[in-house]
């Protein structure tokens, strides 16, 4: 029963005085390179944003009119923050450089133009770039040397976007003459005017981040700093979903590029697709391929990856629809238990501070005290999310094969050829994920790395939407079926861009489609006949249908679905057909059932476990999930050392945990007006509380209860980013 406890002066213990002799600014990280949890924020440090996250990556190197960008990063540092700095590469505030205030010219122009000579901008004066070598220049000298020289050495450039319905302005003309050496052409006019522009597209920012982090790199040892640089992008399913082209995959051989962070949230999850003939959103299932092809980016290179998540998202929602979808793409990255590190939210300040609507009136309100204290439960169990050697449950080893080229096919349509939202990757990979089957993305880019083909088994490819890089890559996947995997190729190979001038079809290459050139090295009849083929010690199976096929129309996967499934058991395998996914991550439990499935049986799960989605942290002995929901649990009797005191589960960061005979105390800090609550385990019924403020004056603000079945004491009070000393007493 929870009660309020009666506090009685027994003096200060001798504890506490060593503790209040410590700076409540207490550092956060310890070493270079091993932030484990960040955030972005364009706002100086205030306590009504003070995440506790590893790292606080500062936003924009421009000076304000009451704020140089230094003190904005020093009032983090000041917090016990390490300071990292992030700023668009494709746009931002670069208003000096566009209208001449930098070097005297007006550049304008350099925007991104549509075909009806619009430019596409990202905000006022502030159009999307086509980033020229002057911008480059601009870049390293007015921002990415400032920030080193302000001691910054994590930078991130986020978000390279060409638009695809752009490539019509005088600048990207210019760029095109350098890049091929003969005139422009509009992309409207063919397939391959088309493929030429969005390659372009690409290769103009993978050339802006190669020579920005090679600079940022270079100046940093100047400087004696090893600067690290990483890339905040969208996935490849969400850009070639929303028509916009970026390096992606590429960049993770760049020897100047130590990571990414995978920009994954409500916001890129939620648009829709087809499955079974139905368009709608499916949060879940997208927001898990898109941090799989964000996490095969660098499975095989040993780059770093941030898996993002957000609690709202741009886009005006009420606060129960950013709720649950944030509850979906949460458990979705998690899932993925190679991946530890999370940027635990960007901008904390419209978090926090903005208005969203109630989802039970029109009116606006800053976000509920429950629904911030279930988020700050939550980000904080990712500061001690482990990696893991289990697997998510479902039969492994079927692959989708990705590309960077499924960037260039989508728009405009050439020839009557229609991709309906990104339909011909959907139907390779939902009528497997529905059934739940952990569905595994691999990068064409990255076929060259041996750690790409670990435990695969089949995978399933088509060239109707994307083509291959090089002829270097078919190789690899010949040699991969020759030893003995299986190949599932579905396409008619009639799409409008088999036919654009590339090198499966110029110099000694003359293939009328990208496909045949693999064929031949596997034997095969050029536009191979629907059939089973065998190669080496492994074998392809030809589906003449494009993958579209299968999820545009109701129940039209049977054909993929069978043919898949008597491989896989061919091999001495069962193919398990389930409505769910579940996790063990150390003490953390994460469960997903799937609507639209094989069945809709709830998920149930029994043992001992803390609710870490409900804000009030319930202890329950059955958890019951149901189609279309997910469940994230701690699991007592997973607990390391269980008889040591410990928190369990907090909507705070705690430091300073110190263990006596029969005391435990620790201090605990968190945003502002928000509202605390933490899982305490515990030997035994607390006796006495005290709780104090930085300034030492004593609180007596406590709600409590004890849970004599798991031996934890459930705590609320108000959060202060100053920090609140603990001491229990039994």
């Amino acid at each position: 029963m929870k009660k309020k406890f009666k506090y009685y002066n027994f003096g200060v213990p001798l504890l506490f005085l060593l503790l209040s002799c410590s700076s409540l600014n207490h550092k956060i990280s310890t070493t270079e390179g091993r932030e484990k949890t960040v955030f972005q924020t364009s706002a100086h440090w205030k306590p009504s944003i003070d995440v506790r996250a590893d790292a606080a990556i500062v936003y924009g190197a421009n000076d304000r009119t009451d704020l140089r960008f230094e003190e904005r990063v020093k009032s983090w540092k000041d917090r016990g923050y390490d300071t990292h700095f992030m700023t668009g590469i494709a746009w931002g505030e670069y208003q000096d450089y566009f209208t001449g205030k930098w070097d005297g010219k007006w550049h304008l122009d350099e925007g991104q133009v549509t075909r009806q000579g619009d430019t596409i901008w990202h905000g006022h004066m502030v159009p999307y770039i086509v980033p020229s070598e002057n911008f480059i220049r601009y870049m390293k000298e007015e921002h990415i040397k400032k920030v080193i020289d302000a001691g910054i050495d994590a930078i991130y450039l986020e978000e390279p976007e060409f638009w695809a319905r752009a490539g019509y302005s005088e600048a990207f003309k210019r760029e095109w003459k350098d890049y091929y050496g003969f005139n422009w052409r509009p992309q409207h006019e063919s397939p391959e005017n088309t493929y030429l522009s969005n390659k372009l597209k690409y290769h103009l920012y993978y050339k802006a981040l190669d020579d920005c982090f090679s600079f940022a790199k270079e100046y940093g040892k100047s400087k004696g700093m090893n600067v690290r640089c990483y890339v905040p992008t969208h996935s490849l399913v969400n850009y070639s979903q929303w028509q916009i082209v970026s390096p992606e995959a590429s960049l993770a051989s760049l020897p100047s590029m130590d990571g990414y962070i995978a920009q994954v949230w409500t916001g890129t999850s939620r648009e829709p697709n087809y499955y079974n003939g139905v368009v709608k959103e499916r949060v879940f299932e997208t927001a898990f391929l898109e941090y799989g092809s964000m996490e095969s980016m660098t499975a095989p290179t040993g780059r770093k990856m941030f898996f993002l998540t957000d609690p709202i998202e741009d886009r005006a929602r009420d606060w129960g629809d950013y709720k649950k979808n944030y509850q979906a793409t949460f458990s979705a990255q998690l899932l993925y238990p190679n991946i530890a590190d999370y940027e635990v939210m960007p901008w904390p300040e419209r978090i926090y501070e903005g208005l969203y609507k109630n989802p039970n009136s029109e009116e606006k309100e800053k976000i509920p005290r429950p629904y911030s204290t279930q988020m700050q439960i939550m980000i904080n169990s990712l500061n001690s999310m482990p990696e893991s050697e289990n697997r998510v449950s479902g039969s492994h080893g079927i692959g989708v094969l990705m590309a960077n080229s499924l960037m260039f096919q989508r728009f405009p349509t050439h020839d009557g050829y229609e991709d309906p939202q990104l339909s011909n990757f959907y139907g390779q990979a939902l009528p497997f994920l529905k059934r739940g089957v952990p569905v595994k993305i691999l990068h064409i880019e990255n076929v060259s790395y041996p750690g790409t083909w670990k435990g695969l088994k089949v995978l399933i490819m088509s060239y109707s939407n994307m083509k291959p890089d090089s002829s270097k890559s078919h190789k690899y996947i010949a040699d991969w079926v020759k030893s003995g995997g299986v190949l599932i190729y579905c396409g008619k190979d009639d799409d409008p861009f088999q036919t654009v001038r590339e090198w499966w079809n110029t110099k000694d290459n003359q293939y009328e489609r990208a496909s045949d050139h693999l064929f031949k090295l596997m034997n095969m009849p050029f536009f191979a006949p629907e059939a089973e083929y065998r190669y080496g010690k492994g074998s392809i199976y030809v589906i003449r249908k494009d993958p579209k096929e299968f999820v545009l129309e109701n129940n039209n996967d049977d054909h993929l679905i069978t043919t898949v499934k008597n491989i896989y058991e061919k091999k001495g395998n069962t193919l398990e057909f389930k409505n769910n996914f579940t996790l063990t991550r150390g003490m953390y439990e994460i469960i997903s059932v799937l609507d639209e499935s094989v069945s809709k049986q709830p998920y149930v799960l029994k043992g001992l476990f803390i609710d870490l989605f409900d804000p009030q942290l319930p202890v329950v002995n059955e958890k019951t999930v149901y189609p279309g929901e997910q469940s994230f649990l701690l699991n007592l009797s997973r607990v390391d050392n269980p008889k040591r005191p410990q928190v369990l589960a907090s909507a705070s960061r705690v430091y300073n945990e110190n263990v006596l005979r029969n005391q435990y105390s620790f201090l605990t800090k968190s945003p502002v007006n928000t509202t605390n609550v933490m899982r305490v385990l515990l030997p035994a019924r607390p006796k006495e509380w005290n709780l104090y403020d930085s300034n030492r004056n004593k609180l007596t603000e406590l709600d409590w209860n004890w849970d004599e079945t798991s031996k934890t004491a459930f705590l609320s009070f108000e959060n202060n980013p100053e920090g609140i000393e603990i001491n229990i007493e039994w």
